[in-house]
């Protein structure tokens, strides 16, 4: 037996990445510990009708017995739905477009991670996330994957120093073709070959169909709506507001003579406001639930960028702290699309300062023009 500081938890989706993940840590001298978390039964998950365990939790128990590492499943189906998924379906619901990977972090998988460590008396917990971690002055700093095309730290700013502090990142230094080549050389041909995995794990189909199947009375508690002009003059009706987001194009089903664009979502008056490309342009953003590492260090960092959707490019910025604890940022260059209930992720080069949730941005711009004084 290791000593526990030498003994990690692996998060095994059965995927490639928390493979190379787990051969990668035992290369290392980890006694590794696998655990895989079975959080939603999809039906692609299942090869057979009579399978009792999908897939994946089939694949992680043949890995870990291949490397001899123990292996744990935990069911925590019942809590993810009452978690993550009733968090995805209420944002929807009031019309915001959520982030489920964001809050699924802190709130369930790593959460969930630390537990199991505790339990299994492993010190560190690891998961396949393309990120890594720099320390200053005692603090863990979340920064971007070599990968620009697999990076996922904008998924966990929210993560807390609590788990930070016990983490590690095998694959942050490598790119995806990289770790591919690696299960190869290692004798696992068939995973490096593996399909990638859905960004949304829960949803095998349109997130519309998931909202009609588990929220049944959605469109008597929503129903039909109003598409709106900028002016506020009526264009023809919508299928209920939830069914749309900020920036959307197709699928609008209304014929204008030209491009539409969703600009706004209004779920008090359930109307869903239209107009060009021209107009989803924005010099400001509100930005509320701010968590950062180190709040004076984001407030006056002078190279300061933000990520306002998973693999937008940083843009350039500053930002104000508010009396009501909300951030109002200026953009220095141009933003399109900025969507409520989206995460705004704030780097300087490539490490996370904090984060936090876009806001409704009603109100905007006489905000803008009140705090002008501290952009100057």
């Amino acid at each position: 037996m290791q000593t526990r500081e030498k003994r990690v938890l692996v998060g095994m989706s059965g995927g490639i990445d928390s493979s190379a993940t787990c051969i990668i840590l035992q290369e290392k001298g980890y006694e590794v510990v696998g655990v895989t978390m079975r959080t939603w039964d999809n039906p692609s998950h299942f090869s057979s009708p009579s399978q009792e365990q999908p897939d994946y939790i089939l694949e992680a128990r043949a890995l870990a017995a291949r490397l001899g590492i123990e292996h744990h499943v935990a069911d925590v189906r019942t809590e993810f739905k009452n978690t993550i998924v009733k968090y995805f379906i209420d944002e929807y619901m009031h019309g915001r477009t959520p982030n489920p990977c964001v809050m699924c972090n802190p709130l369930f998988k790593e959460r969930i991670l630390c537990e199991w460590a505790d339990q299994t008396d492993c010190a560190w917990i690891a998961t396949g996330h393309y990120c890594q971690l720099e320390e200053r002055n005692g603090l863990k700093y979340v920064l971007t994957g070599d990968d620009p095309k697999k990076d996922q730290s904008y998924f966990l700013w929210k993560l807390p120093q609590s788990i930070l502090q016990r983490m590690l990142f095998p694959l942050g230094g490598m790119t995806k073709q990289t770790v591919r080549e690696y299960l190869a050389a290692k004798g696992f041909e068939t995973k490096a070959r593996g399909k990638e995995s859905m960004e949304i794990c829960f949803i095998d189909k349109d997130y519309r169909d998931f909202l009609k199947e588990h929220c049944p009375d959605i469109d008597q508690q929503i129903g039909p709506g109003w598409f709106v002009d900028s002016k506020g003059l009526k264009l023809g009706q919508h299928k209920g507001f939830a069914y749309y987001t900020i920036g959307q194009r197709k699928g609008l089903e209304i014929a204008l003579g030209k491009p539409a664009y969703v600009l706004k979502i209004n779920p008090g008056k359930n109307t869903v406001m239209l107009g060009d490309a021209d107009q989803l342009k924005a010099e400001y953003m509100l930005v509320e639930d701010i968590n950062a590492t180190d709040m004076e260090e984001l407030l006056h960092c002078t190279n300061l960028s933000v990520r306002i959707r998973y693999r937008s490019v940083p843009i350039p910025c500053r930002i104000a702290l508010l009396d009501d604890g909300r951030a109002l940022v200026k953009f220095e260059a141009e933003a399109s699309a900025v969507t409520p209930g989206q995460s705004a992720v704030f780097y300087e080069h490539n490490r996370i300062l904090g984060g936090g949730f876009i806001a409704f941005q009603q109100g905007i711009s006489k905000l803008a023009e009140i705090n002008r004084e501290k952009f100057l």
